[in-house]
């Protein structure tokens, strides 16, 4: 929502919002490696979007401002992770950011705009896509909608990330991030509390001891620490991270069933809400539906034959 007030610490730069984040226009494109797909609802300006190799790679694109938050990234960021969700080509999603950072908080006008009206204002449309809403109560909230997505997403954190930026590379199932990317929670100098859920999901990723921290003194780390602490999955010299990013995803989509994926993703983030016997009685009941799916005699077939699998992702 609203941290990079603090960037001047975390990367020399000046921010200022895009006045027109609140008025969408209709009928844009966004341009794909394997064609042109035609966007009914908006035209893309703060966010690309691209489909290659089974991969949709989203990229938040306000470079020269580090990718700061505003309503209308937040807008175009739903909805291409919308089109990622419901295209049969795509397996595997990939956020990152243009130039040098990843996304350094919310923009400083926007921040600006919540003193001037003396509350918050997220500032989007009330029409905002859902994806991975409708799959269990515990999804249906701003970013908690990722846990719903039937696909991986993989944050490859190229730079800068503070504040929401943090939260939305939190919300990804896999996190790359380049050495020397400087990190920060932020909202604690803002007097503000842990923003999106956070509070919650940091002490499960990393043990409550060191969320604590984190969380509670706002402070600046780097990349190579949030590897230690197990923040992020890896970390890779800034030029290794897309090419090392992308031949992970690729892989991912090219030896794992589409049906294990989705059903193995689901399974984790259920998991977080229910016991243990639950999950044991859902994961006999998706053996029994899963070996009656095409994909499970393909990766017999293709196991026992010593060949690629060829998913039909049914």
């Amino acid at each position: 929502m609203r941290d990079s007030v603090q960037l001047h610490e975390v990367e020399s730069n000046t921010f200022s919002d895009d006045t027109a984040s609140r008025r969408l226009r209709t009928a844009g494109q966004i341009d794909t490696t394997e064609g042109q797909h035609r966007s009914n609802s908006m035209e893309l300006k703060v966010v690309q979007y691209k489909v290659a190799d089974h991969i949709a790679t989203i990229t938040l694109n306000r470079p020269q401002r580090l990718n700061a938050w505003m309503g209308r990234m937040h807008t175009e960021y739903r909805h291409t992770i919308d089109q990622a969700e419901h295209d049969p080509a795509v397996r595997i999603i990939v956020v990152t950011g243009a130039g040098r950072g990843f996304c350094a908080g919310a923009d400083f006008q926007a921040l600006e705009g919540h003193i001037a009206k003396g509350r918050y204002d997220p500032g989007t449309e009330d029409n905002l896509a859902t994806p991975g809403y409708g799959v269990r109560p515990e999804f249906d909230a701003d970013f908690a909608y990722h846990f719903g997505l039937t696909k991986p997403v993989i944050a490859a954190i190229n730079g800068a990330v503070a504040g929401i930026g943090l939260v939305l590379a939190c919300y990804a199932d896999l996190r790359f991030a380049a050495a020397g990317a400087k990190f920060t929670t932020a909202h604690g100098k803002l007097n503000l509390p842990a923003e999106y859920g956070l509070s919650w999901l940091l002490p499960r990723m990393i043990g409550l001891t060191r969320a604590n921290e984190l969380l509670l003194s706002s402070r600046i780390f780097l990349a190579e620490e949030a590897g230690e602490l197990g923040l992020v999955n890896k970390v890779l010299p800034p030029d290794e991270l897309m090419p090392y990013t992308y031949e992970y995803a690729r892989n991912l989509a090219a030896t794992i069933s589409p049906g294990s994926l989705r059903e193995t993703k689901r399974q984790i983030y259920s998991d977080l809400h229910r016991d243990a016997a639950t999950s044991v009685r859902d994961s006999r009941e998706l053996i029994d539906r899963l070996m009656r799916e095409a994909d499970f005699t393909e990766g017999v077939r293709a196991f026992t034959q010593k060949r690629p699998p060829r998913w039909s992702g049914s």
